[in-house]
């Protein structure tokens, strides 16, 4: 029973089975000469400014050139063997590598051998189409001439321009040496020398080899960033340290009962901010990088593990050459991430307190001009009041006067009314009643503007 293509299978279960080896290495043999090439071309701010669909044009072009037919678009990985040579093509997060891998004689010395590397048989047009784009360029001669290390050593000094060697015993079988130095035809050079290896390790420690100094250069990548933040933090700092002095003066004038200029604290304020948005933009031109030189780091030290270094005489290891020229420039990029976090704390510390002050001056005063509006308030009420006492009086005035007429105009008409006594009896009844229509009213009035208020809510 075959459940290969079955509807038990979970829809990821296959690709993801397929992906542990989804990258074979190379099957190399000595002797052998090998090309590394490793294209980046993206700036390095944001994940997504690698565009895999150019580097899918790159060896489609090729491929059409020999006449081979290229991989999808969706491919990550592809080899084949061109009769000349072979090619390992790889597609990763930020950059694309091409192995090139091309037997030799066994005549051929370890000179002759990276004078005729696989990247001959390439068309230039084809090379020119790299230009600015290339991270790492390197060859590779993986060699099998007997004899000991020293001697072995010795006799590679003219093939790596005299520099200073660093190599080791590694797997148990083999030996690798190099300079990590570009030489003066513009490729690293690394030899492997096959002196008991087992089936495919040639291969694996040649990948090793070559993913090392491919991840030791994208990790690289972090320094520039780190060495074009170092000034602009500097800037930053010195700002931050004259705002916090300009605010430690503002409070030492205002313990000095002197006034304070609401002007002032408001321009603090806006220096603060524009001071978080220049680090902030720092931040985001560089976290990306420093995040990504940090798991290139990472993986650069795995690879080394994996060699399972022993010491030559007089030779530093792989390990050690990293430890002292690659860590030191990994801490920089860390000490740089690291201070730009610190940077932000302060700064955002330091924005806060500003704007407490800020908040606490706005609060006295608003309480300042809300102890005004009720004092205003109780005026317009005193003198409200005073008007409705005036208005009782007059409009009992004018209604006793009426009322009078109308007593004159009763005892004409020869009822016995007294009008002085009657018009002196009115005033209180007319008075009291005059006072409590207009109490009526204005309650009615506030009642009216309660529910009012009320519905618009």
């Amino acid at each position: 029973m075959s459940i290969v293509y079955s509807s038990l299978n979970h829809a990821l279960r296959i690709p993801l089975a397929a992906e542990v080896h989804s990258r074979p290495f190379l099957r190399l043999e000595a002797p052998e000469s090998i090309s590394h090439l490793a294209v980046y071309a993206c700036d390095g701010i944001a994940a997504d400014c690698f565009n895999p669909l150019a580097q899918h044009v790159l060896l489609t072009a090729l491929c059409t050139h020999f006449g081979v037919a290229a991989p999808g678009t969706e491919a990550k990985y592809f080899f084949h063997d061109f009769g000349r040579f072979r090619l390992k093509w790889e597609c990763h997060t930020e950059f694309a590598t091409y192995t090139f891998a091309e037997r030799h004689e066994e005549s051929l010395s370890i000179e002759d051998a990276f004078a005729h590397a696989p990247l001959t048989h390439l068309p230039q047009e084809w090379l020119a189409g790299l230009q600015g784009k290339l991270i790492v360029a390197a060859h590779v001669v993986l060699d099998k001439t007997r004899g000991a290390p020293d001697r072995y050593a010795q006799g590679l000094r003219r093939v790596f321009e005299g520099n200073l060697l660093a190599g080791s015993n590694v797997l148990q079988g083999g030996e690798i040496w190099t300079d990590f130095q570009i030489q003066s035809d513009g490729f690293s050079r690394f030899v492997v020398r096959d002196v008991d290896l087992r089936e495919q390790q040639a291969g694996r420690l040649v990948q090793r080899m070559l993913e090392i100094e491919t991840y030791r250069m994208m990790a690289l990548l972090g320094l520039p960033h780190a060495q074009k933040a170092t000034p602009i933090m500097n800037t930053i700092e010195g700002d931050l340290a004259a705002l916090s002095t300009a605010m430690v003066e503002m409070d030492q004038t205002v313990a000095l009962e002197q006034a304070r200029n609401e002007d002032d604290e408001q321009a603090l304020l806006r220096n603060i901010t524009a001071l978080a948005a220049r680090l902030e933009k720092l931040s985001l031109d560089n976290s990306y990088r420093f995040s990504a030189s940090q798991a290139y780091f990472r993986l650069v030290h795995a690879r080394i593990e994996e060699l399972r270094e022993v010491r030559i005489d007089g030779i530093p290891t792989i390990e050690e050459f990293m430890d002292r020229r690659l860590t030191p420039a990994m801490n920089t990029c860390e000490s740089v991430a690291r201070r730009q976090e610190a940077l932000a704390r302060r700064i955002a510390n330091t924005n806060d307190l500003l704007r407490t002050r800020v908040g606490i001056v706005q609060e006295h005063q608003n309480r300042r001009i809300l102890q005004s509006m009720n004092a205003r308030a109780a005026q317009q009420l005193r003198l409200q009041q005073a008007v409705e006492g005036l208005s009782v009086v007059a409009i009992s005035y004018y209604l006793v006067g009426l009322l009078g007429y109308a007593g004159k105009a009763a005892k004409a008409a020869g009822w016995p009314i007294n009008t002085d006594i009657a018009t002196g009896l009115l005033v209180p009844v007319v008075a009291v009643g005059v006072w409590l229509g207009l109490r009526r009213m204005h309650k009615r009035i506030h009642v009216e503007r309660y529910q009012e208020m009320r519905r618009r809510r």
